[in-house]
């Protein structure tokens, strides 16, 4: 397997989760300046104690699936950064119930930190987000597993879920 053996993701994806999670609060704090509702007009509408335990509990969450995912990887030894080569399928624990559960729990983590922010503006901004990391990411890895593994990967596509 050559280096150039990968999906060709571009961009890494958490780097696309906290690009849109900060384009969100921007637009949440500054966007009043742009005609926008923004700041202190506008909010989650949750008191200050549930929405630190919601925000805590989403960030606990989304990060405890990403290990599990993560370490399945490691375990199976193959990498878990899309622009290197893929030397194993996985198909067990939370690969079980979806195909991308680290972009999942990424996206799980990034609604607890736009919570915790009290950023309505960046929690819509996670629909964008999605599109792109289906678009930009999840296609292209799913072509070069296509390619990698074959029937393999083809009959685990079938009985499982792209996202849940």
């Amino acid at each position: 397997m050559s280096t150039r053996d990968h999906p060709n993701v571009a961009v890494p994806p958490p780097l696309i989760y906290f690009a849109f999670l900060g384009l969100g609060w921007a637009l949440d704090r500054y966007g009043a300046q742009i005609g926008l509702p923004a700041g202190e007009d506008i909010s989650l509408g949750l008191g200050t104690e549930l929405r630190r335990g919601i925000a805590l509990g989403m960030i606990i969450g989304g990060l405890l699936l990403d290990g599990m995912a993560a370490g399945l990887f490691r375990r199976l030894g193959t990498a878990v950064e899309p622009w290197k080569p893929s030397t194993a399928l996985a198909t067990d624990g939370p690969y079980r119930f979806s195909r991308n559960p680290i972009y999942v729990g990424f996206a799980i983590t990034y609604a607890g930190l736009a919570i915790a922010m009290d950023s309505p503006i960046a929690l819509l901004m996670l629909v964008p987000c999605l599109v792109v990391i289906d678009w930009a990411v999840i296609r292209k890895e799913e072509a070069y597993l296509t390619r990698t593994f074959g029937a393999e990967y083809d009959a685990y596509r079938n009985r499982v879920r792209r996202w849940l």
